[in-house]
């Protein structure tokens, strides 16, 4: 089993911060009991504790940790240990200003706020390698500990001059020659051509941002300096605490880093979800759609293992633009798709809340008034009784039969390319809405980077791949040969890995003769503005928006379905080609709903893929291990419903099962059944 800790149970429990209330013995006595109550299994300690362990330089006390740790244990508790890197105390930057970060207009930092550190200074490094090690001295060998938490949400760049150097260096390894760097960026444009490494600058706000291939590698550069400085610590934890595991708490749809590359450095991945549950104007089943999506995003990081979720709200956030409560049910049904999705454990942030700060208002399990007999509380003492009932699921991973292609080097590209909309490409509206349709037909979809294996998937679908790097075209080409179903939405294959446009006509490097079809223009619709597709085999029309290409179907290429506006109308909107054993279709606008599932529902037919009849609303997911499969059916709605499910033991009710069941609003259903 693939069980992400030395503790075999689903994880449930928060961020903790006793260092906050040492003062109050009576709190922190309390806080253990309620704990119990609640049905924790896990805390997450120490993540802003930097002044409390070191108050000033190379004065430490773990104490009062050890002693929290001790407690903790001793009621079935266990330690989720974070290094507290993420906000570095006040005497470090007044001694140190050189660790102050330098923002990309230019100015360094006051001291302030969090995740503020140059990930280059040696200093820097030096006084988190020195707590590091009298942390592990302190607490390293505890029986509770079962899992370290590099810093937290990782993101930011630092334009220092110790970063701009680093930067010059990285790109001379990537690069060689001042030539080659000048072919990749097209600096001839506007004459900004480099005579050495050492004439290149960051992207600063007030200097170059008309080189794309420089936006680009500085975006690349700065994961890399991420990873290098999370590898300073991840280093000393492995030598020392060789058997305790590594994550950090990504965050969703995050356009900082590139977290196919960080995951790297962990043993497995998790992350915080904070979604904007009860917005007006978007259903609960579309943020749930939303929030699967963004599951599958990460957990397709590291496939191969179960993820975590380390961080969501049991009530409301307090830096959304407006702080909504959940609903009643909403937390619990949000906790159970999240198991659905593959994690092993799902946690608060935060337990208590503060009673100062700019967070002291965002939801915690226990509020200002320190009951444990509130809405809150009883939510979560519910929601964790559902997550004890899921514990067989521990181990076990999500079955999918498709795959969805996300890459943040296509991510960046797109956002900083001049063209299409300028400032919201929607890319993220796109593959949600994908993933969606495939979802209700019942189909579990991995989100993976182009560097996966597809061999292992019957579908795999490609949403505004603008770039496509070496190779990756190339794979497409034999899937599809060998039998593979692809499905490819517009802006497919424009540039290249350094953002250099393909020339021979879109989409590039070999995809033409694998879609059979030649994008030559893309129109950009205004807000407002609309378009209709029209199919060809029925009566069947669906509107467009956001964008239309003109398509150019060659020779074989059959017209699935054409425009029915403007001065293309009649053309072709939506392909299908036959290319060697497999099937490629080509959707060259943003089509509704209906009319993505009706191209999708296409393609699974050739995938001969098993579809579910799912009533509107309900989500459905799978995991397996090598004695059972999962079946989960979660309803989405404020509705009761009817679905059917397979026959076995509904592991949330106890009950068994017999091919359908009634899901009352907001609730799930996890039936186990049993491989022989």
């Amino acid at each position: 089993m693939n069980f992400i800790t030395k503790a075999p149970v689903m994880l449930r429990g928060g961020d903790y911060n006793p260092d906050q209330w040492l003062d109050r013995p009576d709190i922190l006595e309390a806080d253990i009991r309620m704990m119990k109550k609640a049905g924790m299994n896990s805390v997450t300690l120490g993540v802003f504790a930097w002044a409390a362990y070191e108050p000033r330089e190379g004065e430490y006390n773990f104490t009062w940790l050890r002693e929290i740790m001790d407690r903790l244990y001793d009621q079935g508790i266990y330690t989720e240990l974070a290094t507290p890197t993420g906000a570095k105390p006040n005497w470090l930057a007044r001694k140190y200003p050189e660790v102050l970060r330098v923002q990309s207009n230019g100015v360094r930092d006051h001291q302030g706020m969090r995740h503020n550190h140059c990930l280059t200074s040696p200093i820097y490094r030096q006084k988190v390698e020195e707590l590091l090690n009298h942390l592990i001295d302190a607490v390293g060998d505890h029986p509770g500990l079962i899992l370290w938490h590099i810093s937290n949400e990782l993101g930011g760049e630092c334009y220092c001059p110790l970063c701009q150097e680093r930067f010059r260096s990285w790109l001379k390894e990537k690069y060689h020659t001042i030539d080659a760097l000048n072919h990749a960026w097209w600096t001839s444009f506007w004459s900004h051509h480099y005579d050495s490494f050492d004439e290149v600058e960051p992207p600063f706000d007030n200097g170059e941002q008309s080189l794309n291939g420089l936006k680009l590698d500085w975006r690349r550069f700065t994961t890399w300096n991420m990873m290098d400085y999370v590898h300073s610590e991840t280093a000393i934890l492995r030598k020392r605490t060789p058997n305790v595991p590594i994550t950090t708490n990504l965050m969703e749809y995050f356009p900082g880093l590139d977290y196919h590359k960080l995951q790297r450095e962990l043993d497995f991945v998790c992350w915080d979800s904070y979604p904007h549950w009860g917005r007006p104007d978007r259903s609960t089943t579309v943020t749930a759609g939303m929030t699967a999506f963004d599951h599958a995003l990460i957990r397709g990081c590291k496939p191969d293992k179960p993820f975590l979720l380390m961080e969501s709200t049991p009530s409301l956030v307090n830096w959304h633009e407006y702080n909504k409560l959940k609903r009643p049910g909403v937390n619990r049904m949000s906790a159970i798709q999240t198991v659905a999705c593959g994690a092993d454990g799902v946690q608060y942030f935060q337990w208590r809340k503060g009673r100062g700060g700019s967070e002291q208002f965002h939801g915690a399990v226990v509020d200002h008034d320190g009951r444990d007999d509130t809405r809150v509380f009883n939510e979560v003492t519910a929601t964790n009784e559902a997550l004890a009932a899921l514990t067989p699921v521990c181990g076990s991973l999500p079955k999918a039969d498709a795959a969805m292609i996300f890459d943040w080097d296509n991510r960046w590209a797109l956002d900083d390319a001049w063209g299409m909309q300028i400032k919201q490409k929607n890319l993220r509206e796109t593959c949600c809405q994908l993933y969606a349709q495939l979802n209700h037909c019942g189909v579990e979809t991995d989100v993976v980077g182009v560097d996966a294996d597809l061999n292992r998937y019957k579908l795999v679908v490609l949403p505004m791949l603008f770039m496509t790097k070496p190779g990756f075209a190339q794979k497409i080409r034999e899937y599809v040969e060998n039998g593979g179903i692809v499905v490819a939405t517009y802006l497919l294959g424009y540039v290249d890995e350094s953002t250099l446009c393909w020339l021979g006509g879109f989409p590039g490097d070999g995809l033409r003769e694998v879609f059979g079809v030649t994008a030559s223009e893309l129109d950009t619709l205004y807000p407002g503005e609309g378009n209709r597709a029209i199919w060809v085999k029925s009566s069947q029309q669906s509107s467009i928006k956001d964008y239309c290409e003109l398509l150019q179907p060659a020779e074989g290429t059959e017209v699935v379905a054409v425009y029915g506006q403007d001065f293309y109308s009649g053309h072709a909107a939506v392909t299908h080609h036959v290319f060697g054993k497999g099937h490629a279709y080509y959707i060259g606008a943003r089509l509704d709903d209906a009319g993505n599932a009706a191209v999708l529902r296409a393609a699974l037919a050739d995938a001969k893929v098993h579809l579910r009849d799912l009533p509107q609303g309900v989500e459905y997911h799978c995991r397996e291990s090598e004695n059972a499969r999962y079946h989960f059916y979660i309803n989405t709605t404020q509705s009761a419903v009817k679905v059917q499910v397979e026959s076995g033991a509904d592991l949330l009710s106890g009950k068994n099962v017999l091919g359908s069941m009634e899901l009352k609003p907001y609730d799930a259903c996890a039936i186990e059944e049993k491989v022989k």
